[in-house]
């Protein structure tokens, strides 16, 4: 099975070598770390130190991983912690928030044989923390052959995702034999990598780490300046509308039709960096007053209706001025994205039908009050008018606001403690020698 699935990472590589050509010749996204991406990241001496390896694929990962790497180089000081990503917006963001404990910023190799090799000769990782549950093959083989560890950290496995996987359970069971710890965010997501084959004495349900976030850490002092340039404290409520896809930013439009949209102001946070100049073009031609973040500063920011946040790593600074969220990925079947970072942050969250990617969180927010959910909707229309239901009720009501965000703090309060388990059973390989 080895050998089939490296031919088909060969093909795919060579059928997408023409997308990353003509990305490098026009500076797209795809292009990016592409010399990192074939195993040619810089070398580094480590002196003797522990290197340990915490790969995060994208912006989310980087984030929730944040305070178990501080936690990590605060209780091992003496390791060298090397981050990889596989987008190039993790990067950015990686490069901020682990540039105090970080010695390296690295892309992850493509699971080709020779960019891996390539790559573990430069980096000598001795512990290799693959988070959520970034399963490549030949990386997790050429790891464990090279004598290091390689242990699953809030892992999470989706229903989608492990129907997927069971379709080849054989070469997964072979895997995950090279996975030394699974520490896993659910008891169902640890009962589906062990059906996948992945011994039960290794597999061991620790928590999430996005309910250890704290969203104030590091973003004071640019909240402050979000709060200053957009006045922000004059008295409009702020509607956020976060990490959304094509086409919600329509939706929250038109569900602030009319005299909604002028009581409230609303900053619009498209999950994707490449669909910036889309949603530009978009709120052009809605109507709306609109400024963008990325815009030297003007007079037109203090009024404008909408603020179009086109930046990289600094929506969670924006939390703490806003009245409400609606969270993205959630009105399409993408499955929602993370609801974690305004919980913490004691807001009212509005959400769609769609939150398969975050089933155990929302059942709980749901059960204590902490969110309100959108019902499926036969059109359109009626997409942007539950919309509309939930944030005129949320901004008629401030004590309903409030007590909405109350409860989702609460939720997240009552299940942090998943950095300090994750710790716990990651000592005897922080410790151990190869």
């Amino acid at each position: 099975m080895a050998f089939f699935y490296n031919i088909a990472v060969w093909l795919g590589f060579l059928i997408l070598a023409p997308r990353f050509l003509y990305d490098k010749l026009t500076h797209g996204k795809w292009a990016a770390g592409f010399s990192q991406r074939l195993g040619k990241v810089p070398a580094f001496n480590a002196a003797g130190r522990k290197v340990v390896l915490l790969h995060c694929v994208s912006v989310g990962e980087a984030h929730a991983a944040l305070p178990l790497a501080r936690k990590l180089k605060e209780r091992y000081p003496d390791i060298a912690l090397v981050v990889s990503t596989t987008t190039r917006t993790g990067q950015q963001v990686a490069h901020d928030s682990y540039a105090d404990i970080a010695e390296r910023v690295l892309y992850f190799p493509f699971d080709l044989r020779g960019s891996v090799r390539r790559f573990l000769q430069r980096v000598k990782p001795d512990l290799v923390l693959l988070t959520e549950t970034e399963l490549w093959f030949n990386f997790i083989d050429l790891v464990e052959g090279s004598g290091a560890r390689v242990c699953i950290v809030n892992g999470r496995l989706s229903e989608r995702s492990f129907r997927r996987y069971s379709r080849v359970k054989g070469f997964m069971r072979k895997m995950l034999d090279h996975v030394s710890l699974a520490l896993m965010q659910t008891d169902a997501d640890a009962d589906r990598i062990r059906s996948l084959g992945m011994n039960q004495e290794r597999v061991v349900v620790s928590g999430n780490l996005k309910f250890d976030l704290d969203v104030g850490v590091d973003n004071g002092t640019l909240t402050r300046e979000f709060q200053k340039r957009f006045d922000l404290h004059a008295g409009l409520p702020l509607i956020i509308a976060a990490s959304t896809h094509e086409p919600e930013e329509r939706y929250v439009l038109e569900s602030l039709d009319g005299e909604l949209g002028h009581s409230c102001r609303l900053m619009l946070v498209p999950r994707h960096p490449e669909r910036f100049d889309a949603v530009e073009k978009l709120l052009s031609k809605s109507g709306y007053s609109f400024v963008r973040r990325s815009s030297p500063p003007s007079a037109e920011d203090a009024s404008a209706e909408v603020i179009l946040l086109d930046s990289i790593g600094e929506l969670r600074a924006a939390y703490p001025l806003a009245e409400i969220v609606f969270v993205g990925g959630s009105l399409i079947p993408h499955g929602g994205q993370s609801v974690f970072e305004p919980a913490a942050a004691g807001k009212a969250i509005v959400v769609g039908p769609y939150t398969s990617n975050f089933t155990a969180v929302m059942r709980t927010l749901l059960e204590e009050g902490g969110i309100r959910q959108t019902p499926e909707a036969p059109d359109e229309f009626q997409i942007s008018e539950r919309l509309y239901e939930e944030f005129s009720d949320l901004l008629a009501f401030p004590d309903r606001t409030a007590e909405l965000g109350r409860n989702a703090a609460r939720v997240i309060q009552s299940g942090r403690g998943a950095v300090e388990r994750t710790l716990e059973y990651l000592a005897p390989l922080l410790t151990s020698q190869r």
